[in-house]
């Protein structure tokens, strides 16, 4: 373990290091700010089968509040990203952290599951600033600094974020152990209290940039709507993928045939697809997003059910069978963190997501313990290299003034990943996390794991991400 905190603090040394220049009392309410969405999606891993008892409520129905959570934060990140990009930080932060505390008071005292979906959704809008406002004041810090590549302040972004994702489920298990399931809802109360107060001591009020207005009407409302009626009716689907429901693709296409129109023909696009459309590389990142998220958040909020279920372990003992992801994830990313390139911890990753799919294969009701802390340990690997890495090619592919919504769509594709799990999950798991279910889920993880690894290989222009950060490294030193 204290190998592990070494790895932990690396990150802190090598900014020290390598970025001076940037204003270091920001870190703090980044880094807090960004991770209040990752908690809220980890930690409700172990929370699902006490909630469902509580309420009566099977896996299907439970599956719910995995999805509010996700609808509205892959709505609301580029929609928050975009007033950052507008507006900067500092308004929207607090308004998030806010909306953060008030969900974690009505999830600790909900009296049904339906209360409890509602706090989730809250949760999803509350949690949208934080990472679009970090990655903000990264891009802003740069220019400001003249550091084009802050490499050190982005691995500790990652770190934290792996960091909580993966310890997400053992926290979770150790509140229910004192406080029930409820502890999980009110951990908000003062993580958002701690964010607000940083926020509003140390976050900036932006200036203005030259020849720009903050008029309410540089908003593009329209586009907005119609972005948000595409992803919700299609983010329903796929959360419900039935005949019966295919009048949900159809809303979906009419509304991105909307936005398309709209964005085009407007002189401040909330999405400019004219920018995007002309920026493959970083539209591939996207779709390696989703992937990567997808094989995540199946091992996440499946295996973690299964070891509830289907091997019989407490809350408590299945939060601690995940620590070894936890440890492996830290030690992966910041060993990796300090080379700039992106494509081989991409290849490398995909590829121990397929070993990871593998031994899910292997696992049975009986499976001894130690091999169940050996599959957790596998699958820290992917978890440490494919968010570090997909984070540093969207720095460096995404216009820099658009720096806020294009990484609140980096999180809206992750999410996109974690509602195809959670329906995959509600699929495999219609009533119960058997092991005949986790064995499909393992061969759906192999397929999606397939897919990463080519859509990898075939995009040569990761090879220059890493050349550009490469020639940037010098500079930062």
């Amino acid at each position: 373990m204290t190998a592990v905190l070494e790895r932990v603090a690396a990150p802190l040394r090598r900014i020290r290091r390598d970025d001076d220049g940037f204003d270091r009392k920001l870190i703090a309410p980044m880094v807090l700010g960004s991770i209040l969405n990752p908690i809220n999606s980890s930690i409700i891993a172990v929370s699902l089968v006490p909630i469902g008892r509580a309420f009566g409520a099977a896996p299907s129905q439970t599956a719910w509040l995995i999805s509010a959570l996700y609808l509205a934060t892959a709505v609301g990140q580029p929609v928050v990203g975009r007033l950052v990009d507008l507006y900067g930080p500092r308004r929207l932060f607090l308004t998030g952290t806010a909306l953060t505390g008030i969900a974690g008071l009505l999830g600790t005292f909900a009296p049904n599951l339906g209360v409890l979906i509602l706090a989730r959704v809250i949760l999803g809008f509350g949690t949208c600033a934080g990472y679009p406002s970090a990655m903000y004041l990264l891009r802003s810090e740069s220019e400001r600094s003249g550091k084009h590549s802050p490499g050190g302040i982005l691995t500790l972004l990652a770190v934290a974020n792996q960091t909580i994702s993966v310890i997400g489920p053992s926290l979770g298990g150790v509140l229910i152990g004192v406080g029930g399931w409820r502890a999980t809802f009110a951990v908000n109360i003062p993580l958002a209290v701690a964010g607000f107060v940083l926020g509003w001591l140390r976050f900036p009020n932006a200036a203005v940039r030259q020849g720009e207005s903050r008029s309410v009407s540089r908003i593009d409302f329209a586009g907005i709507a119609a972005f948000a009626g595409m992803l919700v009716s299609l983010l329903l689907f796929v959360m419900t993928p039935r005949v019966s429901n295919l009048y949900l693709l159809a809303i979906s296409a009419v509304c991105a045939v909307a936005l398309v129109v709209r964005e085009l023909r407007t002189a401040e696009p909330f999405i400019d697809l004219r920018v995007l459309g002309g920026n493959i590389p970083l539209v591939a990142t996207y779709v390696r997003s989703v992937l990567a998220a997808t094989v995540t958040y199946c091992y996440l909020y499946g295996f973690t059910q299964w070891l509830e279920d289907g091997r019989g372990l407490s809350a408590s003992v299945a939060g601690l069978v995940l620590l070894p992801t936890f440890v492996t994830a830290i030690l992966v990313s910041t060993t990796t963190g300090r080379r700039p390139g992106v494509r081989g911890k991409l290849v490398a990753g995909a590829l121990v997501q397929l070993v990871s799919g593998a031994l899910l294969l292997m696992a049975h009701g009986s499976t001894a313990i130690w091999l169940l802390l050996g599959i957790a340990l596998v699958v820290g690997v992917p978890q440490g290299l494919l968010n570090l890495a997909n984070q540093n090619a969207v720095y460096h592919q995404a216009d820099p003034t658009r720096m806020g919504s294009s990484a609140g769509l980096l999180r809206t594709f992750m999410y996109l990943g974690a509602l195809i799990a959670s329906s995959a999950n509600g699929a495999f798991f219609p009533a119960t996390a058997n092991t005949a279910g986790l064995h499909e889920l393992a061969l759906f993880v192999l397929v999606v794991s397939g897919l990463l690894l080519v859509v990898t290989a075939l995009d040569r222009s990761l090879v220059r991400v890493g050349r550009i950060g490469s020639a940037e490294t010098p500079r930062d030193s």
